[in-house]
């Protein structure tokens, strides 16, 4: 599929955000992740589904729906973890977090109760040879 424009694609992302704001999609509450391009430096905005692992503990899921390569935003985490932040669905402010990929056992647990929750995420695995990453989003 041809990829849009990146205006055309942030236009989409902030409207589903706004559209879905406060409610949950596909069963999964929404936040609006900010990063800054791992090339561009620019300030990016994706509206991911989230599993709150804790009050001030989220994580998600870099499935892309099972494509080939990771989505952008786990590369702009990746090259500036200092910027990150969320703003959750629910809430107007945005908060400052910061970036933990989860690994081994860990990611391995947090992937079974994914699973268990959304069972949608087991058929992006199968989809694709890469790790799904798992991204912890802690308050900073």
């Amino acid at each position: 599929m041809p990829r849009l424009p990146r205006p055309l694609t942030q236009f989409f992302n902030d409207a589903i955000y706004f559209i879905l704001r406060g409610r949950r999609f596909s069963g999964l509450p929404l936040l609006r992740l900010t990063t800054v391009g791992a090339r561009s430096g620019e300030h990016r905005r994706s509206t991911l589904g989230y599993f709150e692992e804790s009050p001030t503990a989220w994580i998600i899921v870099g499935s892309a729906s099972g494509a080939a390569k990771h989505p952008a935003w786990v590369y702009n985490i990746a090259r500036h973890p200092d910027q990150v932040w969320v703003q959750l669905s629910n809430g107007s402010r945005q908060l400052k977090v910061r970036p933990e990929t989860l690994t081994g056992e860990e990611r391995a647990a947090m992937w079974r109760r994914i699973v268990a929750v959304s069972p949608g995420y087991a058929a992006y695995e199968t989809k694709t040879d890469r790790q799904i990453p798992l991204v912890r989003l802690v308050l900073a």
